[in-house]
């Protein structure tokens, strides 16, 4: 089978990587020209693990090839991002409709086209089917469509594509068992088929689940803040219910699914999806709520930003909180940032960011923060404080003070 790939970024590579693994010809497509250069050379662009050496092995077997323009097929995957219209909070398709209008001219009778990036409901019948229907194309008849969305966490994403259940929607049920068999290749989960709208809004209330369930943790932090309680003693008291699991709450929600994917539902029923909307707002004021907690501990001075990105351990900052944090608080303070897992030239050695601060900030849960060298920490800062937003460091030296959303009460 040979599977060309429209888009090589954190679903599109590690999906090349997975289909090149198991004997198919893979082409990966995408419009960065020196992305495609490295990816040649066998050097990726994100962190995960596991894929580097696949792609290395791949290029050297020629199995896989990165290119800017398709080739002809058996199947055809699109897996490029859909912001949101910020106007009315709709799913924007255009790089999926130029995704999709880019592949027409390499399309034969008897191919598979695959949507794996999330779209909001009716999507695949009322906007993509209409473009390989103008083309002279039969769905269900001369060529294949589903949507097929992705179900990956970051930093485990090669284990969840091959291990996790997959929602298989076809336009039509052959479509259907056309993209369960292209699927067939690699997954190892259960292949779930159904059609496409319900495939659509699966995958976005997947997301929509656990953006709420965050949302009710962050309203239990501001609350205890408010009336003087530990939240994060009231979530593990809470959870030993067998039936209860309250969420962490954090500085707000970040990523390229927890923070769209909700809107799509939104959009197409605001009047009807009144929690989801209420529980992005909740989530989306996070920041402000960190912000305005930051200048209650420090007026002024220096803040050490410890981690950029949305996911611990990751190099991944799509849509992440802390950059609007950072934005609000660069207004009234000095800001050095720090984040083992970001190459950026801004970004500065621990060492560097805590140097005479007067306050350390932790916007990110890697595994470097859990330990932080204390000994240097006391060395640099003149009064040691820790604000801790991802409630990840349990105990520090006397001479630290360490806020999370614990005590934040003891500021009022």
């Amino acid at each position: 089978m040979k599977v060309c790939i429209i888009g090589q970024g954190y679903i599109g590579l590690p999906t090349a990587a997975l289909f090149a693994r198991n004997h198919c010809e893979v082409v990966g497509v995408d419009i960065s020209e020196e992305m495609i250069k490295n990816l040649n050379k066998g050097i990726i662009h994100i962190e995960e693990p596991g894929i580097s050496d696949i792609i290395k092995k791949a290029v050297e077997l020629k199995v896989y090839k990165a290119s800017l323009t398709p080739q002809k097929a058996d199947a055809f995957i699109i897996t490029v991002p859909t912001p949101y219209i910020i106007e009315n909070y709709s799913c924007d398709l255009s790089y999926v409709i130029t995704a999709c209008e880019s592949i027409l001219p390499y399309l034969e009778k008897g191919n598979t086209v695959i949507i794996e990036s999330t779209i909001a409901p009716m999507s695949t019948d009322e906007t993509i089917k209409p473009i390989f229907e103008k083309a002279g194309f039969t769905i269900g008849k001369d060529l294949f469509l589903a949507h097929c969305p992705e179900r990956v966490l970051p930093g485990r994403i090669i284990d969840e594509l091959i291990h996790n259940d997959r929602i298989i929607g076809g336009v039509t049920p052959e479509c259907a068992k056309k993209a369960c068999e292209v699927y067939g290749q690699f997954v190892e989960g259960d292949l779930m088929l159904t059609e496409a709208k319900t495939a659509e809004l699966s995958k976005c209330m997947e997301n929509t689940f656990r953006d709420v369930n965050i949302a009710l943790a962050n309203e239990l932090a501001k609350i205890c803040a408010e009336i003087g309680v530990n939240a994060l003693d009231v979530i593990e008291m809470a959870n030993k219910h067998p039936r209860v699991n309250l969420h962490s709450p954090g500085p707000g929600v970040g990523g390229h699914c927890l923070a769209i994917d909700p809107y799509f539902i939104y959009a197409k029923a605001p009047k009807q999806a009144k929690i989801i909307k209420l529980a992005r707002d909740t989530n989306n004021s996070m920041p402000d709520f960190v912000v305005e907690n930051a200048k209650k501990i420090i007026p002024n001075g220096k803040i050490a930003i410890l981690g950029v990105s949305y996911k611990g351990n990751t190099g991944d900052d799509r849509e992440s909180p802390a950059y609007e944090i950072i934005a609000k608080l660069s207004a009234n303070y000095e800001i050095a940032i720090h984040d083992p897992h970001i190459t950026n030239p801004d970004f500065v050695s621990l060492d560097e960011a805590t140097k005479d601060a007067n306050l350390i900030l932790v916007l990110c849960d890697h595994n470097e923060f859990k330990n932080l060298d204390y000994d240097l920490i006391t060395k640099n800062m003149d009064n040691p404080i820790i604000f801790d937003t991802k409630n990840i460091i349990k105990e520090v030296p006397n001479e630290i003070k360490l806020y999370n959303y614990g005590n934040l009460y003891e500021l009022n």
